[in-house]
């Protein structure tokens, strides 16, 4: 009976393979672009037009993979406010293919107003996924005329103030320091300019702007509130571009190009306030020049090194200057630098590989009398970042990847400079490192039912030199713990089980669950 159970089993299996075998199947895969200036399109949306219509968006580098069976069919290629192409498309073999699209013509059309409108979230299974679209920013009325990022996320609903004037935001009751915050893959501490009355991103330089506010997907953790994933501009791989502006509190100027002509781009967007000239105005009442202003860099390059290579490089320079004399002055600011290779395995294996600098610090300088006290403070990220987008087929992709981060953190040193000699008092450095493996796997079980499920196991280690100190209930320390340089103080490991889900019911509605 076995044996016969066993030989339908191997007869089975041996249709199965034949008849998969019988049909031949093929990947296109490829980059979507703008026309004019070359940048990646990120969230277009392909469409191969098959007996049954398969479908995909492009990912955070413009990179698109279908798979279908042998023979000629239209490929259709949309994006907001582009116009969309239709090409022929012949499966013999896996192919690769670049496509670029045209904007769309600037024409008056008639205002129509109605009680339906179009939703793309309906069928997406993350619940809380808001896209800003920087062409919308523009024309939002912002003080000052200074365009800001993290103002229009304020706007949306969700989200909350952290107060008047102040750039943070709070998300279901989290805190601002809840809300993981990343330019170009590094993370950015403080994402203020001027006491919070501007955001340190300049619209110049972004090309897209991603808010997670529930259900995160896999690849991101470290945060319980939200993520606003921020990626800057490629630069115009065609012809040199210079723009820019000058408002009423500050000016910017814009400048990217070709380094070779379809093969490389650059930009370099630079931001400063003047607020510092008019205070030059105020009558002098003796305490010394007074200092209010800051200043932001961006700068990015990239390289094609072939059909399946491309190297990034990006970097952000950030500072506030607030100052009276030598009475008081205070500077803060953020640094971050990213380089990036992307590589194409095969046809439907697009692999990100990442070292992110980051680091945020502020110094307070005051003077009292004849003494004067130097108050400083510093985070620094090292971070290592591999991930993988995997196409199994178009219904269902895997996401895969590894993170390593390794902080140092001076809370505080302050330093007395008198004339007669001074004294120091540091408080110890911590250094640690976060590490996590995730996977996730997005599958369009039918045409009405989508599911994204995934896994992140994270991990922390406290690390030496340094002591630590073992209190009791009251406070009172029982006993101090050395431990030398890279030796681990302590751990911490963690599983984070991710799970979205939509079912969308007719056009206009859906039911989604997330955990």
């Amino acid at each position: 009976m076995k044996n016969k159970i066993l030989f339908l089993v191997l007869l089975q299996f041996t249709g199965y393979l034949s008849s998969a075998q019988n049909t031949l199947r093929y990947t296109i895969s490829g980059t979507v672009k703008d026309a004019a200036t070359g940048e990646t399109l990120i969230g277009a949306n392909v469409q191969l037009l098959t007996q049954k219509i398969r479908g995909t968006l492009t990912n955070s580098y413009g990179f698109f993979s279908i798979s279908a069976e042998e023979g000629t069919y239209p490929l259709v290629v949309s994006f907001t406010s582009y116009q969309s192409d239709t090409i022929s498309v012949i499966l013999t073999k896996n192919s690769t293919i670049t496509i670029a699209l045209e904007t769309k013509k600037n024409q008056l059309q008639e205002v129509v107003v109605s009680s339906r409108r179009k939703n793309e979230n309906i069928s997406k299974p993350l619940m809380g996924v808001e896209k800003l679209n920087i062409t919308e920013i523009n024309k939002i009325p912002v003080l000052f005329g200074e365009k800001d990022i993290m103002k229009s996320i304020q706007l949306m609903p969700g989200y909350k103030s952290a107060g008047e004037g102040n750039s943070g935001f709070n998300v279901r009751g989290g805190g601002t320091d809840q809300n993981l915050i990343l330019l170009d893959e590094a993370p950015v501490y403080n994402a203020s300019h001027l006491l919070g009355f501007f955001s340190t991103f300049n619209s110049d330089a972004i090309k897209d702007v991603n808010i997670y506010k529930g259900g995160m997907p896999a690849q991101y953790g470290g945060r319980l509130s939200s993520v606003v994933d921020i990626k800057m501009k490629d630069g115009n791989a065609k012809k040199v571009d210079i723009s820019g502006g000058i408002g009423l509190i500050a000016s910017r100027i814009n400048v990217s190009g070709p380094i070779v002509k379809e093969k490389g781009s650059f930009i370099i967007s630079a931001r400063r306030t003047y607020a510092d000239i008019f205070l030059k105005l105020i009558k002098d009442t003796g305490q010394g020049t007074r200092s209010l202003y800051f200043y932001d860099l961006n700068l990015k390059a990239n390289y094609r090194l072939g059909k399946k290579d491309r190297i990034f490089l990006s970097g952000y320079f950030g500072r506030d200057i607030l100052g009276l004399g030598e009475t008081f002055n205070t500077d803060w600011g953020n640094k971050t630098a990213t380089l990036r290779w992307n590589h194409i395995i095969g046809n439907n294996i697009f692999s990100n590989t990442s070292l992110i600098y980051s680091t945020y610090s502020y110094q307070i300088k005051v003077k009292s009398g004849d003494e004067k006290y130097k108050i400083f403070s510093k985070i620094e990220d090292f971070n290592f970042k591999q991930d993988f987008d995997w196409s199994l087929r178009n219904q269902s992709k895997i996401k895969f990847g590894a993170n390593i981060i390794k902080h140092n953190i001076s809370p505080g040193t302050v330093k007395s400079e008198k004339t007669t000699g001074g004294s120091s008092k540091n408080v110890q450095d911590r250094y640690s490192i976060e590490s996590a493996l995730y996977i996730s796997h997005e599958w369009k079980a039918s045409d009405k039912l989508e599911v994204v499920y995934g896994l992140r196991a994270s991990s922390l280690s406290v690390l030496g030199p340094g002591n630590f100190y073992i209190y009791d209930q009251q406070g009172k320390v029982l006993d101090t713990l050395t431990y030398s340089k890279g030796k681990s103080a302590a751990k911490y490991y963690n599983l984070e089980p991710r799970f979205s889900a939509s079912f969308q019911l007719n056009e206009l509605s859906s039911i989604k669950a997330s955990y």
